[in-house]
């Protein structure tokens, strides 16, 4: 880079957008600005020289490009390409950065290590949010840029050898559509409590594109429970829950009447406070069956709720999945 004073710049072509930040003002309800008051290419003229000035740059930087050097503006579209995935859409480039965004509502998935890997290159960044988790058309999911304003293409090479031929991140459309409920209790069976739990289930699986379209009540016993599990599942549903009885008290049956009807068990217990209880278990023909404690009907956010949206785009949880959520689990 050559550096040059402003009052000589006139007719020079600036190599990056200079941002200007102006603080807002509450008296005069005047909003705040932070963007690229100049951008790349643009021909410097005589009356830019005092806005220049007034921001505070009193040098600008003209440079040509030696070999083997990138822009910033590029190594970011580099970067944008080991991530982008289908249904994910890019914004323009703006002061040397790019983000992704959801085009449709989905599961959100990153590939952790490969995206540590990129990181670990230096002199760039790839900024994601959490992944196993529900995004909606619209949202951010994620941001990269280099840090100097010319980076050795080399790094940019050796960021693509460290993600592999595969894209860093997945957005999966919701799959699972049809859902039958088995609600347990003889205290609902009876009628002498209105049955809550299922209504607050309704609610959750609408945000995935779920519906009820079948729904037992039954009286407390394992086969009771069981033959109503594989009622749903002749039903033909994309997946079973279950609400009520999953503790470890003597009467309550239902773990095992999920097991008595056929289920594979995957995990009865997960390590997240509120929804320990949780169970998640399979049919041998792929269809997810699920226990809910009883804290799913009042606490906003439990075990289940961080793996149904897993559920819904048809991923297969595994034990391992339910272990690590240990990590970030006390909510």
């Amino acid at each position: 880079m050559e550096r040059i004073e402003v009052r000589d710049a006139v007719g020079q072509v600036l190599c990056h957008d200079v941002t200007r930040i102006v603080k807002g003002d509450n008296a005069t309800k005047t909003a705040g600005f932070k963007g690229a008051r100049f951008r790349k290419g643009h021909v410097i003229r005589e009356e830019d020289i005092p806005v220049l000035l007034s921001m505070g740059k009193e040098h600008v930087y003209v440079w040509e490009l030696g070999e083997g050097m990138m822009h910033e503006d590029d190594a970011a579209q580099r970067l944008c390409a080991l991530c982008r995935n289908a249904h994910m859409r890019p914004t323009e480039v703006r002061e040397g950065k790019i983000e992704l965004v959801a085009e449709i509502d989905g599961l959100f998935r990153v590939d952790a290590e490969r995206l540590r890997a990129v990181n670990g290159v230096g002199e760039m960044m790839i900024a994601t949010r959490r992944g196993n988790a529900h995004v909606s058309a619209g949202d951010r999911l994620a941001g990269m840029r280099a840090i100097p304003l010319v980076i050795e293409e080399r790094k940019l090479e050796e960021a693509r050898r460290a993600a592999g031929p595969e894209p860093l991140l997945e957005l999966l459309p919701y799959r699972l559509r049809r859902v039958g409920i088995v609600t347990t209790g003889s205290e609902v069976y009876h009628g002498r409590i209105v049955d809550t739990f299922t209504p607050v289930i309704e609610e959750k699986l609408e945000r995935y594109g779920m519906g009820k379209v079948f729904h037992r009540v039954v009286d407390d016993g394992l086969e009771n429970i069981a033959a109503a599990v594989r009622a749903a599942r002749d039903e033909g549903v994309d997946l079973v829950l279950c609400t009520g009885g999953m503790s470890v008290d003597p009467d309550d049956n239902t773990p095992g009447a999920i097991k008595a009807s056929g289920a594979e068990i995957v995990s009865y217990g997960a390590p997240v406070l509120p929804g320990a209880m949780l169970l998640m278990g399979y049919f041998t023909d792929g269809v997810p069956v699920m226990g809910l404690p009883g804290c799913v009907m009042y606490a906003r956010t439990t075990a289940f709720d961080l793996v149904l949206p897993l559920v819904a785009a048809g991923v297969r949880v595994t034990r391992e999945h339910i272990a690590s959520l240990g990590e970030g689990g006390l909510m």
